[in-house]
């Protein structure tokens, strides 16, 4: 979860070599022994990058999902399955982008000023939301493969009754998942910043931790999704065969289908990739090297 891999882990600092003002260009920063202007490391740097970076994303998340959520509420004409999935992803998002500022807060200024009972709220809150918005997505998937591939049967299982319910189960499978955010996320001895605080033996319960939010969170949702997309388009182009439609208009019609499937899943991996990758290579750094 964000705060895993913050500017002010210790592990994070291991990551980001050390820079220093000087060498051979007057005036110009050069490379000298790892480190970039004396006293001045790169991970400070990125305690203003990243709560920039947290603000402007901030910034533009709520403006957008206080958009999807009126349009939603207000301008759907029917109680749609998919406009109340939509509109739960929204929620999730909204509240998630409401945690931000706390972790801008914590990135600048090295530490967690607002106290034990902030620290856990803000942290479970995010999580939940983090899980929420991606099972959200998988669902949304799963909606669209019964649609396409099974609109007869699925008739009774796509309702708005039911959808709101799979929603509800969403939320509170996504607590189930972060429940040790829950239980151990509390301000650091060393350091005074917001995350976890593991019992002992620590490295075992955060790898353990690490590797069953990355399959949970990303690996089982990717292979889910991919795997509906799949379908469906092999549904298209399998009923296409059957009716004998090869006309430009058909093809079309499957490419532009093709394209969203590729778009969906790219824009799935491109967001959340790099949060699981760096969360994995931050335990391989962590992880204690062997003697000898």
């Amino acid at each position: 979860l964000p705060p895993l891999f913050s500017a002010a882990s210790p592990n994070c600092r291991a990551l980001i070599p050390r820079l220093n003002m000087g060498g051979a260009s007057p005036g110009g920063p050069a490379w000298e022994n790892g480190s970039l202007a004396p006293g001045v490391p790169l991970f400070l740097a990125a305690a203003v990058l990243i709560p920039l970076i947290y603000v402007v994303v901030c910034v533009i998340g709520l403006g957008g999902n206080t958009l999807v959520i009126h349009i939603v509420l207000h301008y759907s004409k029917t109680e749609s399955v998919t406009n109340i999935y939509i509109l739960n992803l929204a929620i999730a998002d909204e509240l998630f982008m409401l945690g931000l500022p706390f972790l801008a807060v914590q990135n600048s200024l090295q530490a967690w000023p607002f106290g034990p009972f902030m620290c856990r709220l803000v942290m479970t809150v995010d999580s939940i939301n983090q899980f929420t918005s991606i099972f959200c997505l998988t669902v949304m998937s799963v909606d669209r493969y019964l649609a396409v591939v099974h609109p007869i049967r699925s008739s009774k299982w796509r309702r708005p009754p039911v959808a709101k319910v799979v929603n509800g189960t969403v939320w509170a499978l996504s607590f189930l998942v972060v429940l040790p955010v829950v239980i151990f996320a509390n301000i650091q001895k060393a350091g005074g910043t917001c995350n976890i605080s593991w019992p002992q033996p620590a490295n075992i319960w955060r790898a353990a931790f690490i590797i069953y939010t990355s399959t949970v969170g990303f690996f089982c949702p990717l292979l889910i999704i991919c795997l509906c997309y799949l379908l469906i388009v092999f549904k298209i182009r399998s009923s296409g065969k059957k009716v004998h439609a090869t006309s430009t208009k058909r093809r079309k019609s499957e490419r532009k289908v093709t394209r969203m499937v590729v778009i969906v899943v790219a824009v799935f991996v491109f967001c959340w990739l790099p949060f699981y990758a760096l969360n994995i290579i931050n335990l391989l750094v962590s992880l204690p090297r062997p003697l000898g």
